[in-house]
């Protein structure tokens, strides 16, 4: 092509290679075997531009080379580099890509509880790792040049997602962040945001799927496409995208009824026929059995495949379904491969653990290609089924939704078994950001042509609301930023008060709650130059209109005060009235459809109520079933007796009589018009009105004559515009309290904080105390509860395996409360400390409820669980695993975690508690470190 160009543009094409040459991207695009996306290119070229950088992407589309970028411009510029993720198992994979690129020497790993080759410039560590850096002012953020945040949509999350936003606003301004976001509506939003804190920011978002993806419905033996392509006219591509006609007709079908009973010209044959019909139907719709799922997928060439199942029994029973159907998915050359990597990966388990682990089944389901993947699992169960997975030695993989968080488990299908999860508090739809994030796992680069994302048919699935959610990229960051304890001090230690709030505005959290309030305040401002044009038209030349209609709006609120009581009354005695019936009288009904002549059969009040006992609760009031004049049997409500209601007379209801037979019901109602037929209902007696003796209505509407204005000939026309100026006045108000409520959140709820912090002698004005820079050190989500627990020595002599049962209960949450039965905790000592925990916490709950601080709203601190006590005590003591696990009833994954929790707090108190007076704190926490780290905790790579 160079021999068409002329001379001229020849040396400029070879002055733009020069140049391009030149720069750091030219190197580094080398080291890899395939060509830069655009949106990576743009991005790259950005950072070395020296500016920040968002890159919002799809998942599998390749952002982390952006990240990977910045690690190479640290080390060419002889800067250090932290790369961090929101969980330890992405950095644990993140540090074995950069160390197999880059070098074990050049690069390190920091998790809280595993520290390799700290020091090195480039450091893979957990977001709180740099968090807690950040507030200790650690030696190691000298020479900082770049930070990689990964998967930062995470900020978004209500529990771990502050962090994030804390590390954003305090990282030196000298640092370059690069943000690495899965695709996400509002991008521009918090590209803003990161402009404002961070300076000059790229916002980059890239909607593009390396590897296109297809949308199938599995229903029955059939597998169809979600969407039907239509082409444009003239077949240049796709153009509308239409829900499949054959979908829509199987929804059809599956919710028509086989026949309407209310329609009685249809004989009991054609029923039988439609039932017939209808059997034949449905026999070709059905959801499909796992085994069965992924044997139609391998018949297509669709696996490897990762099922989504939002449940951990669910992953484990549909492994042994599949091994009790006899599927092999791999042949035996790849079955002996998969048992060499077990055997190397797993070698220092110790034999006796083997079996409470679940070794051997694990290991019959690798072998045939199947797997489960969750948190439950031991993490190194959980690292072999990933490597085997991505060498295709593992082809089905059965997973919670944790694995959609980013680790590197790219499949060719995504099949998805129900659209509803568990999410903590109810069973509620996955959102359209869900949906994407899972299915973004189907299609890897480079290696698929298309990926699929398959959902199975369930009952009553509506495929427009189906297509709708896989259509949709709604998927907004929305911050869940809220000020900590620890988050305090740190901010008052090192800023003072005054700064650390103007810091705390800054948050993601406040911008986007400004950002709110502008339209707010537009409509404020457009009311208030409504109210202004309605205040003249009320003007009025005898005197003070305003006044005047204040006085005629308080008079028509008064009548209405009145009129609601006594209405209220009357309901009260008609409800009253309705439990002294028995069956057998005669009444009359006063109001409704079935007005008049009835017959009581049954008093309608609730199981336990007796005839007579006042104070009615049911909410509808007593339903009494009556049989009218007319025959007709109903059961009638409290809005049909809008006054009291009385016996006319009685009568006997046969014991024969069946509120089903017509004959039955004309006899009866026979004999009640003969025998009551000829009774005329006393007529209620309208009631003189509260209004009539109300001596406030009296003196208004006094004043209400005296006034100048209630002579004006125009009053009518000028109270018309008094109503509406009232009415906006009343929406004005409201609207100015809603951004009134939204303008400085954080820094009120901060305010909230610091008033509770100074009460409890841990601040002095700008001055952090000796119990506040206590409480600096220890991050969790009990702080606080830690800190008092060290401030009074509660746990002062205890062993360090009762530490350890102690600290456990700052750190577990049972993932299903059981308030029914009191978890087991180790006798003596422990018990009488952890007894002594949950007091302190009792005297912090109503402290914090007089500050205004309010655990709903994501602040404070919960009451500790005291559910892991028992386990991690007999861990530290020494038991075995077979009999820990046995007795805590616990999957050994959950065990492994929240020992390794306990293990970060227990290091973090044994930093924080004195080391005078003779405590032995620290001293046992070290201690109990050592006890917990053993075993599967200790071999287990994992955090």
């Amino acid at each position: 092509m160079t021999e068409d160009l002329s001379p001229a543009e020849r040396y400029a094409a070879a002055r733009i290679r020069a140049v391009e040459e030149a720069t750091a991207l030219a190197p580094f695009r080398e080291m890899y075997e395939f060509d830069l996306d655009p949106f990576q290119i743009e991005a790259c070229q950005a950072l070395e531009a020296g500016r920040g950088v968002l890159v919002a992407a799809p998942t599998g589309s390749g952002k982390t080379i952006v990240g990977e970028f910045a690690v190479h411009l640290a080390l060419q510029q002889g800067r250090k580099c932290f790369y961090t993720t929101p969980i330890k198992a992405l950095s644990n994979q993140k540090y074995t890509d950069l160390a197999k690129r880059y070098g074990a020497d050049r690069v390190g790993l920091l998790t809280g509880d595993n520290s390799v080759n700290a020091d090195a410039p480039v450091v893979v560590m957990t977001t709180e790792v740099l968090r807690n850096m950040l507030y200790a002012g650690s030696q190691a953020l000298r020479g900082l040049g770049y930070v990689v945040m990964d998967e930062v949509h995470y900020l978004s999350d209500r529990f771990r997602g502050a962090v994030w936003e804390e590390v954003i606003i305090h990282l030196p301004e000298s640092v370059t962040l690069v943000s690495l976001s899965a695709t996400v509506s509002n991008a521009e939003e918090f590209g803003d945001w990161l402009d404002t804190v961070r300076g000059d920011t790229e916002v980059i978002v890239s909607e593009h799927r390396p590897v296109p993806l297809w949308q199938h419905v599995m229903a029955g033996r059939r597998m169809y496409d979600l969407f039907e392509e239509e082409t444009d006219h003239g077949g240049r591509g796709v153009g509308r995208r239409e829900v499949n006609p054959d979908l829509v007709r199987l929804a059809r079908m599956e919710n028509q009824r086989s026949y309407n009973p209310r329609d009685r010209r249809r004989g009991k044959m054609v029923r039988e026929a439609d039932r017939e019909r209808e059997r034949r139907q449905r026999s070709r719709i059905w959801t499909p059995g796992r085994p069965e799922v992924i044997e139609r997928l391998d018949a297509e060439g669709l696996l490897p495949a990762i099922t989504f199942i939002f449940s951990r029994a669910g992953c484990e029973a549909a492994v042994q379904q599949c091994l009790y159907a006899g599927l092999r998915l791999n042949d035996d050359s790849a079955r002996l491969r998969v048992r060499e990597i077990v055997e190397e990966r797993t070698a220092s388990i110790p034999t006796e653990d083997l079996h409470v682990l679940g070794y051997y089944e694990w290991l019959e389901g690798l072998e045939r290609g199947i797997a489960a993947h969750h948190a439950g699992m031991l993490p190194t169960f959980k690292e072999v089924v990933e490597e085997l997975f991505v060498r295709g030695l593992v082809k089905a993989v059965f997973a919670t939704e944790t694995l959609a968080l980013g680790i590197n488990m790219p499949a060719r299908s995504v099949v998805l078994e129900k659209l509803v999860k568990w999410n903590g508090e109810q069973h509620a739809d996955i959102t359209p950001g869900e949906y994407t994030q899972l299915t973004g796992r189907a299609g890897r680069r480079g290696i698929d042509v298309e990926g699929h994302a398959v959902v199975l048919w369930q009952r009553a699935m509506d495929p427009a609301a189906l297509a709708g959610l896989a259509g949709t990229r709604t998927y907004p960051l929305r911050s869940s930023f809220k000020p900590s304890y620890n988050m305090a001090v740190n901010l008052v230690q090192q800023f003072g008060r005054h700064r650390s709030r103007e810091l705390l505005e800054t948050s993601f959290a406040q911008f986007q709650a400004d950002r709110s309030v502008v339209g707010i305040s537009r409509q404020v401002q457009k009311n208030e130059a409504g109210l202004e044009g309605y205040r003249e038209g009320m003007t009025c030349h005898l005197g003070d209109f305003e006044e005047y209609a204040r006085l005629r709006r308080d008079l028509k609120d008064r009548e209405t005060e009145l009129a609601k009581q006594g209405s209220a009354q009357r309901r009260a005695a008609a409800a009253v009235s309705l439990e002294r019936l028995k069956p057998g009288d005669v009444i009359h009904v006063p109001t409704g459809k079935f007005a008049g002549l009835a017959l009581v059969l049954d008093p309608g009040l609730p199981a336990g109520r007796t005839n007579g006992h006042r104070g009615f609760e049911h909410h509808d009031g007593p339903r009494p079933v009556v049989l009218t004049a007319e025959r007709q049997v109903k059961r009638l409500a409290s809005i049909d007796f809008p006054v009291p209601v009385e016996a006319l007379d009685r009568m006997r209801i046969p014991k024969t009589f069946n509120a089903r037979s017509p004959q039955s019901r004309r006899d009866l109602a026979s004999a009640l018009r003969t025998k009551a037929g000829h009774i005329v209902p006393e007529r209620h007696r309208k009631e003189r009105s509260a209004a009539a003796d109300d001596r406030e209505i009296a003196r208004l509407r006094t004043e209400l004559r005296a006034h100048p204005c209630h002579g004006c000939a125009e009053r009518e026309d000028h109270a018309r515009w008094a109503e509406r100026y009232h009415r906006l006045q009343r929406d004005t108000r409201q609207l100015e309290r809603r951004i009134e409520g939204r303008t400085n959140t954080i820094a009120r709820t901060f305010d909230r904080i610091v008033a509770l912090l100074t009460e409890m002698d841990y601040l002095r004005g700008d001055e952090v105390t000796a119990h506040g820079k206590r409480l600096a050190r220890l991050y969790g989500e009990l702080d606080l509860l830690a800190s008092e627990c060290l401030r009074d020595r509660v746990w002062e002599g205890l062993s360090p395996a009762e530490l350890a049962a102690c600290v456990s209960a700052l750190v577990y949450e049972a993932r299903q409360s059981d308030d029914a039965v009191a978890p087991k905790v180790p006798a003596g000592r422990a018990q009488a400390a952890l007894g002594e925990m949950v007091r302190i916490w009792g005297r912090l709950d109503a402290l914090e409820e007089d500050f205004k601080i309010n655990q709903a709203e994501g602040v404070g601190q919960r009451e500790p669980d005291l559910g892991f006590a028992w386990a991690v005590h007999q861990w530290a003591s020494d038991k075995s695993l077979d009999e820990v696990l046995r007795e805590a009833e616990m999957p050994a994954g959950d065990f492994v975690r929240w020992c390794k929790q306990v293990i970060d707090v227990l290091g973090q108190i044994a930093a924080a508690a004195p080391t005078e007076d003779g405590s032995t704190v620290s001293k046992n926490a070290r201690k109990a470190v050592d006890a917990l780290l053993r075993g599967v905790v200790a071999y287990s790579s994992v955090g």
